[in-house]
């Protein structure tokens, strides 16, 4: 499955950018990848796994601004319609993983 961060957060002021840049890298360092400004995206192999990094979205929150936690099955994400301009463009695709038994 494929979780969603997308979020709206005031940059008026110099700590309010100080908090985006610092919710922004959050997402980076936990593997989130930037799809568009501001919406980031990771590949979860479950459920279980993704409510790990719902946990720790949340104690990164900014004090003010919106963000929205989506989950997606994979078989939907695959079914995103992706342009640049008038061009399609394929959607990202899950990563390999190596499974240990």
């Amino acid at each position: 499955m494929w979780m969603f961060v997308m979020f709206d957060l005031p940059v008026t002021t110099a700590e309010h950018r100080k908090q985006y840049a610092q919710f922004r890298k959050s997402l980076l360092k936990m593997g989130f990848n930037m799809l568009q400004l501001s919406v980031y995206a990771r590949y979860f192999v479950s459920e279980e796994a993704a409510t790990v990094y719902r946990l720790r979205i949340r104690s990164a929150l900014p004090p003010e601004g919106q963000v929205r936690l989506l989950t997606v099955t994979d078989c939907q994400f695959g079914r995103m319609e992706n342009y640049v301009g008038k061009m399609a463009s394929p959607t990202e695709k899950p990563p390999k993983q190596l499974l240990l038994f």
